[in-house]
């Protein structure tokens, strides 16, 4: 047993099952729980775009004050620093004398780098680092396959997956934590964070709000207020909004709620008023998650090349500004594309069906670099997840893990289909004449 352990939080700002604050707990006299304002979250990509944009920064505010309050009601509470981690959390770690620092386990390729810097900074000072993996719905060790041999292909991972592997328990939320008397905190807001505060649009299809307590309140709405889980698959392709979809992706992308939680809840649901293929296609959904941050650990850099993980790439690797400018404004030919593109601008948020029909206008229609198109996305969203954008918009450019290869969406076709009595264009698009 150990005397001071540092709880590093990232994107897992949650008390229910969160493994690496229950194993630090379990062996340690006391915590700190901290979380790290990491400087190079908030600076600008080599595509122009800000890593981290205004909306999913209130996002993450919004979560980690609710992070503090379900901290300090256990008798503990939030640290707050900023600048550079492998910089910040030795000095924190020098101050409060901590024996050892737990985390949870990174797969992508900055998210790693961080890491490492981390622990040599760490072994210097002889104070371990210890990380847990909290992301997942299926934990790596039990798959059936090592991570070099997953396949590529999603189809054969599932079935594989689902035969012959078992989704573990959910961690109890901690009784009590013992900690140092923290001081009261001091929250930065979006200005000191390089950010202008934007105004979310009131047509968005769902307010999201940051926290724990709200992830919750979500699923409680959208399980057992409403019901909505035993239509899932018949709603789950609609535009307009809120309970088409289960809507659980921003909170899921900053860890306020596990997926191994609500497949619990799912499984809770299922004996009480049925299992059907909709309760089936959330877990389902779960999968697709889950194998784009096992396809992360097997292929690391490369979802983030031109090439992706395949060997040769067949459209352009130019960027048109104009073009870009129009796609990113809603002023392109496409009205089905620009009502999509504008919901985005003015809200954080798109649907599924929205951000398939819009990457394959970027790589096909518009014969641009995939990457772009994936940088203004990790700006904008709210519910960005790196391993879920990037390969995401990978698969869409035929660089990814579809086995169709390039994949082309009729977008007329998609919208005829989709929002066949076009309610969803109207919405988004009926002011834009008023607009410069």
């Amino acid at each position: 047993m150990i005397k001071t352990a540092l709880v590093w939080f990232k994107t897992d700002l949650r008390v229910e099952d969160n493994e690496t604050l229950v194993k630090a707990i379990s062996q340690s006299q006391e915590i700190i729980p901290v979380y790290c304002f990491d400087d190079s979250h908030f600076e600008t990509t080599s595509f122009g775009f800000q890593k981290t944009g205004p909306f999913r920064a209130q996002f993450l505010l919004e979560s980690l004050e609710d992070l503090d309050r379900n901290l300090r009601r256990l008798g503990s509470g939030l640290l707050l620093i900023k600048g550079k981690p492998e910089i910040e959390i030795p000095k924190i770690v020098q101050e409060y004398k901590i024996q050892k620092v737990f985390a949870k386990r990174e797969v992508a390729y900055e998210e790693k780098q961080t890491e490492k810097l981390v622990q040599n900074e760490l072994f210097k000072l002889r104070c371990e680092l210890e990380t847990c993996s909290t992301s997942t719905l299926y934990h790596a060790e039990d798959l059936p396959f090592s991570i070099k041999d997953i396949p590529d292909v999603f189809t054969n991972f599932r079935k594989k997956t689902e035969q012959d592997a078992i989704v573990r328990n959910p961690f109890q939320k901690p009784i009590r934590i013992n900690s140092p008397k923290l001081p009261l905190l001091q929250w930065p807001t979006l200005k000191e964070l390089g950010l202008k505060k934007t105004t979310i649009d009131a047509r968005a299809a769902i307010h999201f709000k940051g926290g724990e307590t709200e992830a919750f309140n979500r699923l409680q709405h959208y399980f057992y207020d409403t019901k909505c889980l035993s239509n899932y698959k018949e709603t789950r392709n609609g535009m307009v909004g809120s309970d088409y979809s289960s809507k659980f992706s921003a909170w899921l992308a900053m860890g306020c709620i596990s997926p191994r939680l609500i497949y619990s809840e799912v499984k809770k649901y299922e004996k009480e008023f049925g299992a059907n293929d909709s309760t089936y296609w959330l877990i389902f959904e779960l999968l697709w998650r889950d194998f784009f941050r096992f396809m992360f650990k097997k292929h690391q850099t490369k979802f983030f090349l031109y090439a992706g993980i395949k060997n040769e790439k067949a459209n352009s690797q130019s960027v048109q500004e104009k073009l870009l400018s129009q796609w990113i404004n809603g002023k392109t030919p496409s009205d089905f594309i620009n009502a999509n593109m504008i919901e985005l601008k003015r809200t954080g948020f798109m649907s599924n069906r929205g951000r398939q029909n819009v990457a394959s206008y970027f790589c096909n229609e518009l014969n641009m670099d995939w990457r772009i198109g994936a940088a203004y996305f990790e700006q904008q969203l709210i519910d960005y997840d790196v391993c879920s954008n990037w390969g995401n918009w990978a698969y869409l450019a035929g660089v990814g893990n579809d086995p169709r290869g390039h994949r082309y969406f009729n977008i007329e076709k998609q919208a005829q289909e989709y929002d066949k009595y076009k309610v969803f264009r109207t919405l988004w698009l009926s002011n834009l004449k008023s607009e410069k």
